[in-house]
């Protein structure tokens, strides 16, 4: 019996994928539920696991687009496991004697024998006065160059030839390599485009001193940690602060659609993750409604499911603000890019010590520096500015404005 293997439908608009790559090869004995293949959509790449054990025949090249609902590949249900097959592989490893000296090898010989035969002379690897001094010039040693004299002896015309110039090859690899992007990357770059095309964007700056996270960090860590199972970190303070500018500023929570903007009751907020396939946006779902430990248990497991390829489509689908962290690859300042439709995005930066004026004296704190992008036709300068001043004032006094005094309580310890 032959069963045919259609594509899944990995989300509600996906309607083809492309077959990233087949993890397994035509005529191979497949169990059931092992993977067969990686197929990427334009949101996420997901694995394609076997119906049911059998031989398995593939109807499809790596790199094509297919739709969603045809065949990909066929189980043949009757086909059974071969067998000795690795016993033979082995068996035929061993036919090779591993003493015996294969013919090239014998050549290599012969001719390494033949070049160390050469005899070297008083001249050989010596400079002619030109020569030593174009390599003393550039720093050059002469035993680094082969001479081409009589006898050996180190030219000018060798020195001049060692020393490479500014547009010529030096002998290192100069090789090319030509991938396709994947179907997500290729949908990434094209959202990017078109956001800048098809958005007024703006980006806004503002820095932060971060000592009081600090200092709430440094005293209640090791305790949160213990209880909680999971690390206090900046996301829990910038989310929930970021929560409650939204509720402040709710134009930043909504979006365009067409000549209607759409206002958002609730805070959904898409956190930006490095994944093995690229960027992936996982969402936070009613943040409003969580604690610190919510928030950090919700990044542990989004991040962790982006990190081994398990996020889906319905996780990173639906967000109405994003937060990008590109301080943890060292990035100072940058102007984050929306992630449509939404209308804003909160960039995070890499914190440094600098010295601020702090009630007319000059002190050194952790500074971060932050930027929102917002699109102008949703969002005034007003409602921009008025935002990322009430996430850096809740940050600047998260023991009164995020924490209502009582850190203990709002860290459930």
């Amino acid at each position: 019996m032959i069963l045919e293997m259609k594509v899944p439908s990995p989300g509600e608009s996906i309607t083809e994928v492309e077959i990233a790559a087949w993890l397994v090869k035509d005529g191979d004995f497949v169990e059931k539920d092992q993977p067969v293949a990686e197929v990427d959509s334009d949101k996420a790449t997901l694995e394609l696991p076997a119906e049911e054990s059998g031989i398995i025949t593939l109807k499809a090249e790596e790199g094509d687009t297919v739709t969603v609902g045809s065949v990909v590949c066929l189980i043949d249900l009757d086909g059974k496991r071969p067998v000795g097959s690795e016993q033979s592989s082995v068996g035929s490893e061993k036919t090779v004697d591993s003493k015996q000296p294969s013919v090239g090898s014998e050549k290599s010989s012969e001719k390494a024998v033949t070049s160390s035969a050469v005899e070297k002379t008083y001249a050989s690897g010596v400079a002619s006065p030109a020569a030593k001094k174009i390599l003393t010039e550039k720093g050059i040693s002469s035993s680094e160059v082969t001479g081409s004299g009589k006898d050996g002896r180190i030219t000018k015309d060798d020195a001049v030839k060692a020393v490479p110039s500014m547009g010529t090859p030096a002998g290192g690899s100069r090789s090319t390599e030509r991938a396709k992007l994947s179907m997500l990357r290729r949908k990434v770059a094209e959202r990017l485009v078109a956001v800048k095309n098809e958005t007024a964007m703006l980006t806004t700056f503002n820095e932060v001193d971060m000592k009081p996270i600090f200092d709430l960090r440094t005293e209640y860590k090791e305790e949160f940690k213990a209880k909680h199972d999971v690390g206090l970190g900046f996301m829990s303070f910038f989310t929930l602060a970021v929560v409650r500018a939204l509720k402040l500023y709710p134009d930043v929570n909504s979006m365009l659609d067409g000549d209607y903007k759409i206002f958002h009751d609730f805070q959904d907020i898409s956190i930006a993750v490095s994944g093995p396939k690229g960027l992936m946006v996982p969402v936070i779902r009613n943040a409003e409604n969580l604690t610190f430990r919510g928030v950090e248990n919700e990044v542990k497991r989004l991040a962790l499911r982006a990190r081994d390829g398990q996020i889906t489509v319905d996780e990173m689908t639906g967000g109405t603000f994003t937060i990008t962290n590109g301080g943890v690859f060292g990035s100072m300042l940058s102007t984050p890019i929306l992630n449509p439709p939404q209308s804003g995005i909160l960039g995070m930066h890499n914190i440094v010590e600098r010295p601020v004026a702090v009630n007319g004296q000059v002190l050194i704190r952790p500074i971060m520096f932050v930027a929102l992008s917002y699109d102008h036709r949703v969002i005034d300068g007003r409602e921009s500015v008025g935002f990322l001043v009430a996430v850096k004032e809740a940050l600047e006094n998260p023991l009164e404005i995020l924490m209502d005094n009582d850190p203990k309580k709002a860290l459930e310890l």
